[in-house]
């Protein structure tokens, strides 16, 4: 290659070149010209690349860099390539600071309704009526003069203001550590992502961001093309290039048409050597980010002005919104990558369709707009009757007049019932939802990085513990993906194992090694073990490796074959893809005649023979009733000790007549057979284990493969997937569409309702087939529960099927980008145990949720329930809005801490799975709601009304305005937390357990939170005085206290006593949104409001949109030409007119 490129120019002198002045540093091109050049396709480029620099070998001269050596590793040279190119990153938008963060925690409508009543309370509370008429005003500031009190009003409206601040300043560390988290893992993921550069003549593995200008990267299917570059040889070379130009077609790329590779394409077959010409911001896709970088600025003003009108909203909806709006948050640091898109998205919200949510956001999402609902109408309810009560008692009942200076004494009463209703509101809505969700998930992704889950999407952690099915990829997930040839055929004769070379003709020999060593890809290697005694290492395609085993094993070697015909000497390649299954490669023989190599799957390949090599490597005639012989006596029983069969061809083609070599099936034909190689993938001895917990949990496993239907057969009954005697299917992909569809050819669900149930492996299946069968598995409404179904795959064409399915599993080691890009979750070391690990995992997550909003939704009924009737009955609410702020704190934030970091135990795997439909809320969890509210309220209602009498203290009850704290009321408050922290252990578990301190000491953080919430409130209690409007009390009056409070325990045992099935009044809450149920208009205003709900269980989500890679080609072609087209487009033409006039 190297010597064709220098002749080439010599045809081509360009006299110009030579006095040309080399540019910065020494090099041949500058940024602005690689910039513009890369802007270029096809034959523009290449006469482009022809008139400036003769040729690729030139471009690489200029950049000096050698085309088949690479760049010397030298570290000067290359930081100032990374000077002068810039580097290989995308800079993301700056995180939010704290005081940002803060002051987004401060927009909660709940919170700021507090801080004005404070505010107005404060203002009241310094305002004294003048003179001594507060006689003519009633009671009503009877007994706050006692001991100077009336100058301590302040101190209620300052508590309020100091524990919204708190509540804030939580708020907001929480939103700044999660993101902080999100970025590190982020980063980790980044730094995961390698590529393979030629270094020094040496093969190196770089991290993607160390790439440099001038780099040889080695360009192989599945990649995503992490820069810009130029091909300098290529094989087959077909780009998905619909990330950048929307055109779903691949794209054909070859050195002498067009040899221009974008950053952010998929390659989706072939292979090839590209020089990098453009990295970073100045690549395509770093331009495109950078302008939508600069275009985020004046979109988000035109959002706040758009947002500003649709303000009017009820205040529970809002305080869902903002809870996600402080999700949406998170979507802002990504503003260079994503950010664009995300303001795209909004604008396009209506004719996207959106990815549906994960089952437990729409669940939840639901469950916190009827809670906020039913909130908002309790304390308007409240207000209403504590203003009524008042105005009718004092200007009815004891006929006053409503006299001006009496005024600011009257609107404190009102300021004051406004106080209560907003306390009922800040109980009432479950705020800690979000928290509790988000808390859950990001402890368990934390964790499942250890148990080799690299999870993406956060909502796919909790939606794998919802599983029903999985559909599994054989080869690495179920095997453990180190193939071995064990049998062949070779020269009329079954070997059952290695045959020793002595044994065979050389000629057969001669062929095999040549076959094998030419047809397969140069970076496919076999190298010396590691360690000593260790395996040989296996390096690229695994197949290919068992081939080149088999080399070996016959005592001969690949390396001198390859050196005598390098890579660039091959003349043609016919690359492995998933519809050829199969891979060829034509040489040029020394007499001028061609020579061709195949190699593929035993059936497929033996149908294009029409010869065979005898014992002695002479040629014979085979005939399709031979095959068929060949196929009963040697294939089917390979295949039925689970070894997969690979066919080794070769045809000669004489030197006079060339064929048509884009006419593949005349290339590819007539075939004369050298061997049938059967290669051994054991199967991981973790699987069959594996796969029995989750049939025991109720999860079907189904594999789905390319292999043979026998090889598929005896590997499903290894790994337990079938079993003897069991009424079960193993179709191939051509009997499996036949079964699914019409006449017309069209697939039908209900025909396809009658295949999945029973299907357990599916063989000899293309990247349609599966797709076909996930989405028909998700689509189907047989059977009593909707299907939730989880995917492996590790091919480029498995990305559809990936991202259909409800969970995607890619493959860290085998996976390609393309896999890794379209899946949810990234198994690191390609094992099935480890989708078994994802399975608990979430299952964790649902169960630490509901076991939160058990705990929860009791203290909310209980608290609403008390302030409403106390409110209504004695005109004050017996639990102060500090007090209730207090209780808030420890049931959403502490709790959602406490709750949702439940380490997993196994019993999980021991029930089935919830499935889509089943409500959030079990009718044993009410069960426990309801039997724990009904303890609490018999307790609390007890100490309001008779209370007194039983301590023998005075009563707290009617106490006027601005009096000094009740130790009457100090109890009820008391008594109140107490028996929430109790409950807080019974809320450990939800499925009627009675041993509910089991396993209590492996979470240390669930008894930190607890023992100091105790301590905070024994601080609260004795010390907190007036503003917390707590009066110590006695030893005694403690022991009471928590008296009650360890009854709940008890309690709790009465509840699990009473059989749930007797209770058939009991209604279940918090099912998912059903599909049927909503009407288009109310899914169209659901949306929007669900949208909004979204964000805040989505709040971190976002940051892992970007996945593996920092550039989003997840963005689907017609949204992302729109962009395009209205805002890149534009930007582009008007950037061309200035660069042309400043030319």
């Amino acid at each position: 290659m190297g010597d064709m490129a220098n002749s080439s120019i010599e045809f081509h002198p360009k006299p110009q070149q030579q006095r040309e002045v080399p540019h910065v540093g020494g090099f041949g091109c500058t940024l602005a010209e690689l910039r513009s050049l890369m802007e270029l396709r096809g034959a523009e480029a290449l006469q482009k690349i022809q008139e400036a620099y003769g040729d690729v070998s030139g471009l690489c001269r200029r950049l000096k860099t050698s085309p088949t050596e690479g760049l010397a590793d030298n570290t000067n040279d290359l930081e100032k390539r990374r000077q002068i190119y810039g580097q290989n990153f995308i800079p993301p938008k700056q995180p939010k600071t704290f005081l940002q963060l803060v002051w987004e925690a401060l927009q909660d409508v709940t919170l700021i309704i507090l801080e004005v009543a404070a505010i107005v309370s404060l203002g009241l509370s310094f305002y004294a009526p003048p003179g001594e008429e507060s006689e003519a005003c009633g009671n009503v500031s009877g007994g706050a003069e006692d001991e100077g009190e009336a100058e301590a009003g302040w101190i209620e409206g300052a508590a309020i203001l100091l524990s919204v601040i708190c509540v804030v300043l939580v708020t907001a560390f929480n939103d700044w550590s999660k993101e902080k988290q999100f970025r590190g893992l982020q980063s980790r993921i980044e730094q995961e992502q390698k590529f393979t550069v030629i270094r020094n003549g040496q093969l190196l593995q770089v991290p993607v961001a160390a790439l440099v200008v001038g780099d040889i990267a080695q360009v192989k299917y599945g990649d995503l093309l992490p820069a810009d570059g130029v091909l300098i040889q290529g094989n087959d070379l077909k780009i998905d290039e619909s990330s950048l130009t929307g055109e779903s077609d691949h794209v054909r790329k070859s050195a002498d048409k067009d040899p221009m590779l974008l950053s952010g394409t998929h390659v989706m077959e072939g292979s090839g050597r590209m020089v990098v010409t453009a990295v970073g911001v100045n690549s395509q896709t770093g331009i495109i980010f950078t302008l939508l970088g600069a275009g985020g600025e004046e979109e988000e003003k035109k959002d706040k002005k758009g947002k500003q009108q649709d303000g009017a909203m009820d205040s529970s909806q809002t305080r869902a919104k903002k809870q996600d709006g402080a999700v949406a948050m998170e979507m802002q640091p990504l503003k260079s990558a994503e950010g664009g898109e995300m303001e795209e998205r909004e604008k396009k919200k209506t004719n996207v369709p959106k990815k549906e949510k994960s089952v437990l956001q729409g669940k939840l999402t639901k469950l916190a707009v009827q809670i906020g609902k039913a909130g908002l109408v309790m304390s308007a309810i409240t207000v209403i009757i504590l203003v009524l009560y008042f105005v009718i008692e004092t200007f009815v009942v004891d006929g006053r007049v409503w006299l001006a200076e009496c005024t600011p004494v009257y609107v404190q009463y009102f300021v004051k019932f406004f106080i209560i209703g907003v306390t009922v509101l800040v109980v009432a809505v479950p705020e800690g939802l979000p928290l509790a969700v988000t808390i859950s998930l990001a402890y368990s992704v934390k964790k499942m990085m250890k148990d080799n889950n690299l999870v993406r999407h956060l909502d796919a952690c909790e939606t794998m513990g919802n599983a029903t099915a999985i559909c599994s990829d054989k080869t690495g997930t179920l095997t453990t993906n180190r193939m071995t040839v064990v049998q062949s055929y070779l020269g009329d004769t079954h070997y059952k194992e290695i045959p020793a070379p002595s044994a065979l003709t050389p000629k057969i020999l001669d062929l095999l090694v040549h076959a094998i060593s030419i047809n397969s890809a140069y970076t496919t290697k076999i190298l010396p073990p590691e360690k000593e005694g260790a395996l040989p290492r296996q390096v690229g395609n695994k197949t290919e490796c068992a081939l080149l085993g088999f080399v070996l094993d016959l005592k001969r070697d690949f390396q001198p074959v390859r050196e005598q015909i390098p890579e660039d000497k091959l003349y043609k390649v016919y690359t492995f893809n998933s519809v050829r299954k199969s891979m060829s490669t034509v040489i040029h023989m020394p007499d001028g005649s061609f020579r061709l190599f195949s190699k593929g799957a035993s059936e497929i390949l033996l149908k294009k023979c029409t010869n065979i090599l005898n014992s002695n490597g002479e040629l014979r005639g085979f005939r399709p009733r031979d095959r068929d012989d060949m196929v009963k006596k040697i294939i089917e029983p390979m295949a039925c000790d689970g070894l997969r069969t690979i066919c080794i061809a070769y045809k000669d083609f004489p030197a006079n007549q060339e064929p048509d070599w884009d006419n593949e099936n005349d290339v590819v034909g007539d075939l004369t057979c050298i061997a049938v190689v059967g290669i051994e993938d054991p199967v991981r001895p973790e699987v069959p284990e594996a796969i029995r917990k989750c049939q025991r949990a109720g999860i079907t496993v189904r594999m789905v493969t390319g292999d043979n239907i026998n090889t598929a057969r005896a590997i499903a009954a290894k790994c337990g997937i079938i079993h003897p005697g069991e009424d079960f299917l193993c179709l191939e992909g051509k009997e499996f569409n036949r079964r699914i569809r019409n006449e017309k050819g069209e697939i039908e669900q209900e025909r396809l309702d009658k295949v999945w149930p029973k299907l357990r492996v599916l063989a000899r299946s293309s990247p349609t087939d599966k797709h076909t069968l996930v989405k028909g598995i998700i689509d189907s409404t047989t059977g009593e529960q909707r299907q939730v179904v989880a995917v492996t795959g590790d091919g480029t064409n498995d990305g559809p099927a990936l991202k259909k399915a409800d969970v995607g599993f890619a493959m860290g080691i085998a996976g390609t980008d393309v896999a890794k890009e379209a899946s949810d979750i990234i198994l690191t070391d390609d094992n099935f145990t480890s989708i078994v690990k994802a399975v608990m995992w979430g299952r964790n997550v649902y169960d630490s949720i509901s076991k939160f909003l058990q705990f929860q939704l009791t203290v909310n009924v209980v608290a609403v329930i008390v302030a409403f009737t106390g409110a209504c009955i004695t005109q004050d609410s017996p639990l102060k809005a500090v007090q209730m702020l207090w209780v808030n704190l420890i049931m959403d934030t502490f709790a959602s801490l406490a709750l949702a970091t439940e380490p997993p135990t196994e019993s999980l795997l021991l029930r089935k799975p919830y499935g889509r439909d089943k409500p959030l809320i079990s009718r044993t969890m009410m069960k426990n709601i309801l039997g724990h509210a009904v303890y609490q309220l018999t307790i609390i209602f007890t100490l309001l009304f008779v209370g007194e009498l039983f301590f023998d203290i005075d009563s707290g009850r009617n106490a006027p305005l601005h009096s000094p704290p009740s130790e009457h009321y100090t109890i009820i408050f008391n008594t109140f937390v107490m028996m929430q922290l109790f409950n807080e252990i019974n809320a450990r578990k939800i499925h009627g357990e009675r041993n509910v301190f089991d396993g209590i000491f492996s979470n240390p953080i669930f008894c930190t939170i607890v023992l100091g919430t105790f301590g905070i409130q024994i601080v609260i209690v004795q010390f907190g005085g007036k503003p917390f409007s707590c009066s110590p009390l006695s030893t005694e009056q403690w022991l009471w206290c928590l008296f009650v409070g360890v009854g709940e325990l008890v309690w709790g045992q009465v509840i699990a006593t009473i059989p749930t099935s007797q209770l058939k009044c009991l209604k279940e809450a918090g099912h998912g949104p059903g599909k049927d149920e909503m009407t288009d208009e109310e899914l169209a205003e659901g949306e929007e409001e669900i949208d909004h709900a979204e964000r805040e269980l989505r709040r971190g989500q976002i940051l892992w949109f970007r996945g593996l890679n920092r550039i989003q080609t997840q963005a689907t072609a017609p949204r992302f030409l729109d962009l395009v087209n209205h805002k890149i487009a534009p930007r582009i033409s008007e950037a061309c007119t200035t660069f042309s006039v400043a030319k």
